[in-house]
C-alpha cells in the first residue's frame, strides 16, 4: 500500500485532508520520459514552520518533498528539499486547515499547478538521485532538477534547482516567494 505512512500520520475524522484516491481512478504506472503531461503542485503550508510543499505524479500518488525557503527562478540558487511521504493524487486540489494538534497542523494554500514532464525515466531518476524535468505552471516554468544529496533523520535531502533556460531569472527578481507569496486563488489572470 503506497500511502500506508500517509494515512499512518492522519486522523481522518479531524482533519479534512483526502484519505486517498477516487475509488474509480486506476493506478497509472507512467515513467519513461516520453510519457503524458503528469501533475505537479506546490503548496504554501502555515504549519509549525513555513514552508512550500513541492509534489510530483508519480505511479499514481504525488511524490513529496517540504521546500523550507520554497523553490526560486534563479539558477544559481539551490534551495534544499526534504522527502517526505507520498500523497494520494486528490491532495494536489486540497487546501484548507489542518487542526491544531494534528500531523501538519495549520493553513494550506495551493501556491501553483500545472503539469510537469520528466526528461528522463522517473524511476531511475528517483532511484539514482538525479531528477531532471520540465514544468508548465501558473508560476513556475521550464525546466528543473532534484537532486539526492544525503540522508539526515532518516529523510532523503535534495536540492531543487531551476535550470538557465528562457525562463531563469538572476537576483531578488528570481524569489517567487515573498511579496508575491498568495494562494492561486487571489492571483488575478492576464
Amino acid at each position: 500500500m503506497p500511502l500506508k505512512e500517509y494515512v499512518k500520520k492522519r486522523d481522518f475524522k479531524k482533519t479534512p485532508e483526502p484519505k486517498s484516491a477516487p475509488k474509480n481512478r486506476k493506478k497509472k504506472a507512467v515513467t519513461k520520459a516520453k510519457s503524458k503531461s503528469l501533475m505537479f503542485v506546490v503548496q504554501e503550508h502555515h504549519a509549525s514552520h513555513l514552508h512550500w510543499d513541492f509534489r510530483l505524479e508519480v505511479d499514481g500518488v504525488l511524490k513529496s518533498w517540504a521546500v523550507p525557503k520554497g523553490p526560486s527562478m534563479d539558477s544559481k540558487t539551490k534551495r534544499l528539499a526534504v522527502e517526505v511521504e507520498d500523497h494520494p493524487l486528490s491532495y494536489g486540489k486540497f487546501e484548507g486547515t489542518i487542526p491544531e494538534g494534528e500531523y501538519g497542523g495549520g493553513e494550506v494554500y495551493i501556491w501553483d499547478t500545472g503539469v510537469w514532464e520528466p526528461t528522463v525515466d522517473i524511476r531511475a531518476g528517483l532511484k539514482k538521485g538525479h531528477l531532471e524535468f520540465n514544468l508548465k505552471g501558473k508560476r513556475l516554468q521550464g525546466r528543473w532538477t532534484l537532486i539526492r544529496t544525503r540522508v539526515v533523520s532518516g529523510k532523503n535531502q535534495w536540492l531543487l534547482i531551476k535550470r538557465t533556460d528562457g525562463f531563469a531569472i538572476r537576483g531578488d527578481q528570481a524569489e517567487v516567494i515573498g511579496d508575491d507569496a498568495v494562494p492561486l486563488r487571489h492571483v488575478k489572470k492576464k
